[in-house]
């Protein structure tokens, strides 16, 4: 298993380094949505679709909305951040009260409404701070490598109080302390090494802890939605590391709302 993590890492890591910062335009755009759209074929498992032949159309469905947003400069717009935060605030609730409120949102349709919600602003917010400046990207995608990376250690080492232990048992309130400690420390080293001034510096750490926080409501939705559908990965796309989803669920909460923050920073 590790081999093949290992193999996987070695030809995903560059290909994606490469698409998301050497890409611009519409050929950013289109590297991105395939990602997205591959979360998106994901994503019809995870609502409980089985027939391949249905599931080609629902992602197909997914690549035309990508399509009328892009043609129609949504890409550029807010709405679809909101709506992206008004969808997780539900998803809060509802993984805060699983598995009490299962019944709304259980059933496939709702699940499949759900998805829209989750990957399309999450695209969307790739879009937007592609244009305000590659630095952002590649900061968001370090704070959620961090707070991964911080929760873990932290919680491996000091986990006792349980965060959600109906949906995922193995995370604990000391890995979201953990997970943090690392993303502000990544803020305030960003901060200095940006040259912002004390106020931008203030509102990159208020930011990075708010984003930190929604990132952890990522991996925690994901998470509710397997043990739902009584499956340990997303998919088997990415061997040795699980589906697409499984790599970027906290992302797909972290872009909405950082890519609304971001530029209030600047």
């Amino acid at each position: 298993m590790l081999k093949q993590r290992i193999i996987t890492a070695a030809w995903l890591a560059p290909l994606m380094l490469a698409g998301l910062f050497g890409l611009s335009g519409n050929a950013f755009a289109g590297f991105t949505a395939a990602i997205v759209l591959l979360g998106g074929w994901e994503w019809t498992n995870l609502a409980g679709i089985a027939g391949r032949t249905r599931r080609l159309g629902l992602v197909g469905v997914l690549a035309l909305a990508m399509a009328l947003l892009w043609g129609g400069g949504a890409t550029q717009a807010a709405w679809p951040l909101w709506l992206g935060l008004v969808g997780w605030a539900l998803n809060l609730y509802w993984v805060i009260h699983y598995p009490d409120r299962l019944g709304q949102w259980s059933t496939t349709p709702r699940r499949l409404v759900m998805g829209v919600w989750v990957l399309l602003p999450a695209w969307v917010g790739l879009n937007v701070l592609r244009e305000v400046g590659g630095i952002w990207l590649l900061f968001v995608l370090l704070l959620v490598w961090s707070a991964d990376i911080g929760a873990y250690f932290a919680g491996r080492t000091f986990g006792r109080r349980k965060l959600a232990p109906r949906v995922s048992p193995g995370k604990s309130w000391e890995g979201v302390l953990g997970g943090t400690a690392a993303t502000l420390f990544l803020a305030l080293v960003f901060a200095f090494g940006q040259g912002l001034s004390p106020v931008e510096a203030v509102l990159l750490v208020l930011t990075t802890l708010a984003v930190t926080l929604v990132s952890v409501l990522g991996d925690l939705l994901e998470s509710m939605l397997k043990r739902h559908r009584g499956i340990k990965d997303s998919s088997g796309l990415l061997p040795g590391h699980g589906g697409v989803l499984d790599r970027i669920d906290s992302l797909t909460a972290a872009l909405p709302l950082f890519a609304l923050l971001a530029p209030g920073v600047i």
